[in-house]
């Protein structure tokens, strides 16, 4: 019984899927957070660009 209990492997499998699922989390929460980041920083630059637009148009 101990024998077979020693190479019953389908725990380790679902081990392993669990450290793959857990790495692949990981990656993607911090290319998100580097996108947004990103991303946040081009529509402040859109946004101020067109704050200074607005502004030299009502001027004239």
């Amino acid at each position: 019984m101990f024998a077979k209990f020693l190479k019953d492997e389908s725990g380790a499998t679902a081990i392993e899927y669990g450290l793959i699922a857990g790495f692949i989390s990981v990656v993607i929460i911090g290319a998100v957070a580097t996108i947004g980041t990103e991303i946040a920083e081009i529509f402040q630059a859109i946004s101020t660009g067109l704050t200074g637009r607005g502004d030299a148009a009502s001027t004239t």
